[in-house]
Order: structure tokens, then C-alpha cells, then sequence
């Protein structure tokens, strides 16, 4: 059974940072794209970044030049470094890894609230 653990969530004044963790667990094949979403209260999830298994990455307008996105294979995590924090930037984060063959899965999502 694959699973998903996020961490690194929590409350930070604009202009900090955080950075959020994700790791898998319980795999047997390799992953192909992992990617940050969030969904903020009322409103629609949202893609943040994403990172493909040769090290491509795209990224929401919105957060573009403050968040960068890594992986690191070997430990079948991905990270969010985030700077720069708005309070929009105040909502759920949810990984999301895509794994060959086998489909895409989800975390249970980590709070970050931008407070102004």
C-alpha cells in the first residue's frame, strides 16, 4: 500500500518560509512526476509545482521566482521550499506522486497559514 506523509506545515508571518516535506512509502515501482497542490478554504485545489523524473519543473504563475521544487529519488521524497510567504499563499498543501503503472496518489495534506 502506498502512502504519503507531508510535514513542515504551519503558521508564519509574510515574508518567512517553510519548507514542506513529502515522503512515500510502501512502493514497488518508480515514480514518475511528483507535484505540490493546495486548496485553499472555498476555493478549487490548485497546482503549485511539479517535478518530472528527469528534473523538469513547472510552476503556478503565482508562486513563480518564491517557490522552488526538488526531489530526491533515493528517498522517494519531495520538497517545497517556500519564501517569500503571502497570506494568499494561506491554504492545504497536498503532494501528489504519480507511480508508473500504478497510478497517482495522494498525501492527507499539511496546513500553512500566511499570517499579514
Amino acid at each position: 500500500q502506498v502512502t504519503l506523509v507531508e510535514s513542515g506545515g504551519g503558521l508564519v508571518q509574510a515574508g518567512g518560509s517553510l519548507r514542506l516535506s513529502c515522503a512515500a512509502s510502501g512502493l514497488s515501482r518508480s515514480i514518475s512526476t511528483m507535484g505540490w497542490y493546495r486548496q485553499a478554504p472555498g476555493k478549487q485545489r490548485e497546482l503549485v509545482a511539479r517535478i518530472t523524473s528527469d528534473g523538469s519543473t513547472n510552476y503556478a504563475d503565482s508562486v513563480k521566482g518564491r517557490f522552488t521544487i526538488s526531489r530526491d529519488n533515493a528517498r522517494n521524497t519531495v520538497y517545497l521550499q517556500t519564501a517569500s510567504l503571502k497570506p494568499e499563499d494561506t491554504a492545504v498543501y497536498y503532494c501528489a506522486m504519480i507511480v508508473m503503472g500504478a497510478g497517482s496518489y495522494w498525501g492527507q495534506g499539511t496546513q500553512v497559514t500566511v499570517s499579514s
